[in-house]
């Protein structure tokens, strides 16, 4: 059994403390960003994104750049070319997303395959590891976070008119377009933000679960964020910890707690539902 005493002294360790505030500006910003790709069904995206991320982590490994750095540069010229393929009408948006999706996995096997000497390293990318968080991706992950947030304050309006009529956010002059396109760039941030925490193979979890939960609950689409912001953070915070005591991977434990609480937000869902006929029935 876990006391208090256990869980508190874990943030004597600068990792942890490194660690917990990664953490937190992840579950923040997939919290946040998930429920526009959710209510927009565009949550492909953030798994496109995450997988193209490792390829782009094991061209940094193999070429001794920082891996943050070319995932980021990665991820951005997938974005544009995801874009240039949907504008362009080559291939449908899905299938541009999955040929960047093959791309980016193949490119790190080979890679992997070929220099086999990083394989510990990338696999604390692809799992994520509280141990791994260092100051210089603490500084890019708290540099990436405020861009993200500060894009998010100022265009929420038109966000949420493109979420649920994007023809009428265009009638209404909305430029969706570029939106679109920077949406899609500070969505590749927040898979970079997320890499060291839950690992690419996990982070479009992190987008789509705290997001698909708080949508059993909530009644009104600010609502939706803030259940969705809480549940992301009870899942981090939860996940760092039993990460931590129990040695398990950071990413899995993050993602099973997650689950569970969408499991019991559709729970909550039903015994409300179950609640409500037999009242409508009397009345």
């Amino acid at each position: 059994m876990v006391d208090a005493a256990t869980i508190l002294s874990m943030f004597d360790y600068p990792f942890i403390q490194r660690a917990f505030i990664g953490g937190v500006c992840a579950a923040l910003l997939c919290s946040i960003l998930g429920v526009f790709m959710v209510l927009r069904r565009s949550s492909l995206i953030g798994e496109g994104i995450a997988h193209l991320s490792f390829g782009g982590i094991a061209v940094g490994l193999f070429f001794a750049i920082y891996p943050l750095f070319s995932a980021l540069v990665l991820s951005l010229l997938g974005i544009l070319a995801i874009s240039y393929l949907q504008r362009k009408k080559i291939v449908y948006s899905e299938t541009a997303i999955g040929i960047l999706f093959s791309f980016g996995l193949a490119l790190g096997a080979v890679l992997a395959s070929v220099k086999g000497g990083f394989s510990i390293d990338l696999f604390s990318y692809l799992f994520g590891s509280i141990l791994t968080v260092s100051t210089d991706d603490l500084i890019l992950i708290i540099i990436l976070t405020g861009v993200v947030l500060t894009f998010v304050g100022i265009f929420f309006k038109e966000l949420m008119h493109m979420t649920f009529d994007e023809q009428g956010a265009r009638l209404s002059e909305v430029p969706t377009i570029p939106l679109d396109i920077i949406f899609n760039v500070v969505v590749a941030f927040a898979v970079i933000v997320s890499i060291k925490i839950v690992g690419t193979l996990l982070v479009s979890s992190l987008l789509i679960i705290p997001a698909a939960a708080s949508l059993q609950l909530s009644r009104s689409f600010k609502e939706t964020v803030t259940i969705s912001i809480i549940a992301s953070m009870i899942s981090v915070i939860a996940g760092l910890v039993l990460s931590f005591v129990y040695d398990v991977a950071t990413g899995g434990a993050i993602v099973l707690v997650s689950l569970g609480i969408f499991v019991i937000c559709v729970l909550g869902k039903r015994l409300i539902r179950s609640g409500e006929l037999p009242k409508k029935a009397t009345s």
